[in-house]
């Protein structure tokens, strides 16, 4: 009974012995802590939009055009993505990150969406304009009350003339953020290595990590604007705030490099969007957006 005891009593200690090898052995691993890692990754994406009242303010007008539809304005696979000179001309996703301890980042980013009003649609429209009538868009003069109005037909398709004036009859409105709808923010993400539900045999070949975020900044589009014949703004500017909430997948490899498919959802509201070259022409808007995103980047210490 000894023997047998004593024998027990040294395979339960080599056992432990190889158990305690095998946990130093992942330790050791270089994905096996995040900590102080910093992070960079380029990547597109895809953008759906709600309906959204936007609402157009200035000297002789104030309306509401009722749930406007929009859509994104995607390149395709395009070298545009990785040519220096013209990286902007897609919708991208830049992000720079570090890891404060294993499971947590910071990180600082711009999500470059793009929203095109879906041109030819008809919308309600709520308000008045009161435009000189001198200006070509004062054939559009009159008050609105649940009044649908097609947005881009007279002028953009038919090349229509006012019979009162005999000038061209321009767009009722068309406007788009495509230069672009950008989100410029800071988000807080965790990181989990799931690599052992697929029995990955070592993380610093291949390691799988589910990732959750969320973040929030400013809105900084370049808006496209032809509003009732009016000369646009078109330059970047401040206009208001987002929110937003992400989940994913990370895969890493060789320990650096990683692909990271997302899932982002959010709210946008801007209050103060420049429409034109006068100061007193305003937009506003609020809605929520939805993004598919694919992203590839590098992560290590420095």
């Amino acid at each position: 009974m000894k023997k047998i005891f004593t024998a027990a009593f040294v395979a339960f200690l080599f056992t432990n012995y190889l158990s305690a090898q095998e946990e130093l052995k992942i330790q050791d691993k270089y994905t096996a802590h995040n900590k102080g890692k910093f992070f960079i990754s380029w990547g597109g994406n895809r953008d759906s939009y709600t309906k959204s009242d936007v609402t157009f303010t200035g000297k002789d007008y104030n309306f509401t055009v009722d749930n406007m539809t929009a859509h994104d304005k995607p390149k395709g696979w395009h070298v545009d993505y990785i040519n220096p000179s013209r990286m902007t001309i897609p919708q991208t996703n830049f992000r720079l990150g570090y890891f404060i301890s294993d499971h947590y980042s910071v990180t600082v980013g711009v999500d470059h969406m793009k929203y095109v009003m879906t041109q030819n649609q008809t919308a309600n429209v709520n308000g008045y304009i009161n435009l000189p009538l001198t200006d070509p868009g004062s054939y559009y003069n009159g008050t609105y009350n649940n009044t649908p109005v097609d947005m881009s037909l007279h002028g953009a398709i038919e090349g229509g003339i006012d019979p009162s004036t005999q000038q061209s009859i321009p767009a009722f409105l068309m406007y788009e953020h495509t230069d672009g709808l950008n989100y410029l923010h800071t988000e807080v993400s965790r990181f989990d290595d799931i690599s052992s539900l697929f029995k990955l045999p070592n993380t610093d070949k291949v390691q799988i990590n589910l990732t959750e975020g969320l973040g929030a900044g400013l809105l900084y589009p370049k808006t496209n604007t032809t509003l009732l014949g009016k000369q646009r703004h078109d330059d970047y500017h401040v206009s208001g705030y987002g929110i937003s909430a992400k989940a994913g997948l990370n895969f890493t490899f060789f320990k650096h490099f990683y692909i990271q498919g997302e899932l982002k959802g959010g709210y946008i509201n801007m209050q103060d969007i420049r429409t034109t070259q006068s100061p007193d022409d305003r937009a506003s808007q609020d809605f929520f957006f939805f993004q598919r995103i694919i992203a590839f980047g590098g992560i290590f210490k420095i």
